[in-house]
């Protein structure tokens, strides 16, 4: 290869001083072609191919591939042919007689010419983008994996994310109901991909049919949404970005909470802290950029979307509803009753005609039995020999001294004793637990063993005023009898020959 310094002393001397290219190439040694080339480029311009040589083993095999990488893009990315399967199908299928290395080079090049290319995009203020992204750490001790929804806002570059024990139609609406109380507005349009949590069905045309909840949700802010192509994440890159960013910055380290709410607070604090950074290409922050996000956003209606998963259903002989397999226990009064039940990120609601009769913590296990002891107790009441084997009084906590009153109670009563214990029981149903065992060690300690006594010495401590007992329902405490003082007895004292100096210094 020809050096510049001599493509400058050829160029000069032909071009400034006038000298032939036959002159230039007999002086130079140089070919009068080469000459012509060094004219037409001030730099060596490297070897230049206009066309790749077709292979004469390949040509003839070369449509049977490109048909079979056109088939390919209606196909699961995961079993499209790879280079090696092309090679092994030519040799075995159409007696290919050449080598691994043309057939690869080939694949590599069509798939090079059939890569997508984008335009860049501009962004106005008061849209946004949504969607999931999910991670690992630890709550409350224990490693799981948890779903995070992310809002980003592509003019600003405005983030919210939160976290979720899983990515449910109440987690994609209460995500955001809390994306809009953080920017403290509604997007104008929000952007995402065709996830099940918002459609339900693409339909011919193209036309999206909502989900009933995403419905709701819309109609209750009045935001218009937009959806990507099928299959096609770019069509939302700012909040793919997002997602990754969120989980180098926000998660790596995997990180350590003592619940979603305190992992969530923390998600919060870092959203509000980017708000400082100075992106490329930007010369303020995203903060200031926000501002016009915010200006172009519409107003938060009066009252935030209730952001639940609405199911009517029958209680069961059990008193029992059973939502999103698992089952939760309700009074037993409303036994084969409909209900309404409304599952929330964090816990399960059931109605009655308007009237709630049970909250849970929300389960998110499989065939999980969720259920509160004082919804049985009742029932129990009436069938106390079931009282020792109740599923739902399993792993009850409760203090040493009701249990000690239990035993005492059926020693003398035998099984009214156990009823006249589970009425005990029934108190916990309108008073905290706390003051019924205070009652109880109290009766205890008065020996007054009974469900009257209880009731009494609890409502005494509320009411702030001594417990006064009617003795007539225990026969069994000793009786005590306190007959009337003349005042003249104390004379007696006074006079006796054994009085103590004090009784002296009293008398005098």
């Amino acid at each position: 290869m020809f050096t510049v310094e001599l493509y400058a002393k050829i160029r000069r001397a032909v071009m400034i001083d006038g000298l032939s290219r036959r002159e230039a190439a007999r002086r130079f040694g140089i070919h009068r072609n080469t000459i012509a080339k060094m004219l037409q480029f001030s730099v060596p311009p490297g070897y230049r191919r206009r066309e790749r040589p077709v292979s004469k083993k390949l040509g003839p095999y070369m449509a049977w591939i490109d048909a079979v990488l056109e088939g390919d893009r209606s196909v699961h990315k995961k079993q499209r042919h790879t280079a090696h399967r092309i090679f092994e199908r030519l040799r075995n299928e159409r007696g290919f007689s050449g080598g691994y290395t043309i057939v690869r080079e080939y694949v590599a090049e069509q798939a090079l010419r059939t890569r997508e290319m984008f335009v860049p995009l501009s962004h106005r203020p008061g849209h946004a983008q949504a969607d999931f992204g999910e991670a690992d750490g630890y709550i409350a001790g224990k490693k799981v994996r948890f779903h995070y929804f992310c809002m980003d806002l592509p003019h600003s570059d405005g983030c919210f994310v939160k976290a979720y024990p899983a990515e449910t139609a109440e987690a994609f609406c209460d995500g955001h109901v809390a994306a809009f109380d953080f920017f403290g507005g509604v997007p104008q349009s929000i952007l995402y991909d065709n996830t099940r949590l918002a459609v339900t069905k693409i339909v011919k045309g193209g036309q999206r049919l909502r989900s009933q909840m995403f419905a709701e949700l819309q109609s209750h802010y009045l935001f218009d949404d937009r959806f990507g192509r099928p299959g096609k994440g770019n069509d939302k890159g700012k909040v793919e970005g997002l997602v990754g960013y969120t989980r180098r910055n926000f998660m790596t380290p995997l990180p350590v909470a003592d619940s979603f709410e305190a992992l969530n607070a923390r998600f919060r604090d870092a959203c509000g802290k980017r708000r400082q950074a100075i992106l490329r290409g930007h010369t303020i922050t995203i903060g200031e950029r926000l501002q016009a996000d915010v200006a172009a956003f519409m107003p938060l209606p009066p009252a935030p979307y209730d952001a639940c998963h609405k199911v009517a259903t029958r209680v069961s002989s059990l008193s029992l509803i059973r939502y999103r397999n698992n089952d939760y226990s309700v009074p037993t009064r409303y036994g084969h009753q409909e209900v309404l039940v409304k599952g929330y990120v964090e816990r399960v609601e059931i109605a009655c005609r308007g009237e709630t009769i049970a909250v849970h913590v929300r389960s998110y296990e499989t065939a999980g039995f969720v259920s509160n002891p004082l919804h049985y107790l009742a029932l129990l009441e009436h069938k106390s020999r079931a009282l020792d084997q109740a599923a739902p009084l399993d792993g009850w906590q409760l203090a040493d001294c009701i249990h000690r009153l239990r035993r005492l109670m059926e020693a003398r009563m035998g099984n009214a004793g156990r009823r006249e214990f589970i009425q005990v029981l029934r108190l916990l149903e309108n008073f905290h637990q706390h003051q019924v065992e205070h009652a109880v060690s109290e009766a205890l300690r008065l020996g007054a063993i009974s469900f009257d006594a209880v009731k009494m010495l609890l409502l005494a401590r509320l009411e702030n005023r001594p417990a006064r007992l009617d003795l007539t329902f225990y026969p069994y405490l000793p009786a005590a009898t306190v007959g009337t003082t003349d005042p003249r007895a104390y004379l007696g004292l006074i006079a006796s020959p054994g009085s103590s100096p004090s009784s002296e210094r009293i008398s005098a």
